[in-house]
């Protein structure tokens, strides 16, 4: 009786969503990464070709180009992200009467879609700046900075941080409020200033908190597609183009689905590494604290 309860149980707790996960996640990237090593046209496939997919892809200089767009990207996009949403959730954990509306605020840009997000943006750059610069003489300004690679990319930036930074405001929030009083009040008494608090108190507690926002914008930063396609499509001739619009393009308007299938193994390998490395050094920080 008690091994048929027990399995009963395992059934219903156990099996039902190991069957799920691997419906869902194990069973389609089994068969993506089987993909790789066919001759695949997007219907069916005639034989094996080996790792020549794998081949093509590392040596197309267009991926090259775009993994090395990316990597700038998610670099300066996790700082910026992690700085201002740290900043928003000091603020509105600062006891101020209006924080409520703050927090609102700050979090509704999170709520938007990247497409609706990246069309209001689209028309921002385009033609309220621009018109804007015309008006009053700020010549600098005149030309829409998603007609360049450079200035379309501090586009994507900012976008980037204006919609993820009220999600990760709240995580910070929560490690801030989580901190005891009693800790804080026993440093005042020490005679520590507020910045003080902040660095030597404050943050080293909550740094949970730092992980999980790191590890989501990272890999955030690697998924960004929408943004992408609304805001600037990739141009100027596909050099704003991010990995996983590039890996879209490349296996479905250009129709090079075995190599297409291959970036994406090759991406999620190179993503799945760097998370692991960015939580394992988080945590060992953790215990060092």
């Amino acid at each position: 009786m008690p091994f048929s309860k027990n399995l009963k149980k395992f059934i219903i707790f156990g099996a039902l969503p190991l069957s799920i996960f691997s419906l869902v996640l194990i069973y389609p990237f089994s068969q993506g990464l089987f993909l790789t090593f066919t001759d695949w046209n997007g219907f069916e496939f005639e034989g094996f070709v080996g790792f020549d997919n794998y081949i093509k892809s590392f040596q197309d200089e267009t991926f090259w180009a775009t993994l090395s767009f990316t990597a700038l990207f998610v670099v300066v996009s996790l700082v910026a992200v992690n700085v201002v949403a740290f900043g928003l959730a000091l603020l509105v954990t600062a006891k101020l009467r209006s924080s409520n509306i703050f927090r609102t605020f700050f979090f509704v840009p999170n709520l938007i879609g990247g497409v609706v997000l990246g069309v209001i943006w689209q028309f921002i750059f385009n033609s309220a700046i621009t018109s804007l610069a015309t008006r009053f003489g700020w010549t600098d300004l005149e030309s829409s900075w998603l007609n360049e690679t450079d200035t379309a990319f501090w586009a994507l930036v900012i976008v980037t941080v204006w919609q993820q930074s009220g999600y990760m405001m709240i995580i910070y929030i929560t490690g801030l409020i989580s901190i005891e009083q009693d800790v804080l009040e026993a440093a005042r008494i020490d005679g520590a200033s507020a910045l003080r608090t902040l660095v030597s108190v404050k943050m080293p507690l909550m740094a949970s908190a730092f992980t999980i926002s790191l590890f989501l914008t990272l890999r955030g930063g690697f998924m960004a597609y929408d943004v992408n396609v609304a805001l600037t499509g990739g141009g100027p001739y596909r050099t704003t183009e991010l990995i996983s619009m590039h890996i879209f393009q490349d296996a479905f308007a250009f129709a090079n689905f075995g190599t297409g299938q291959s970036k994406a193994v090759i991406m999620f390998l190179m993503v799945a590494i760097a998370a692991l490395v960015q939580v394992s050094v988080s945590k060992r920080m953790e215990v060092q604290r």
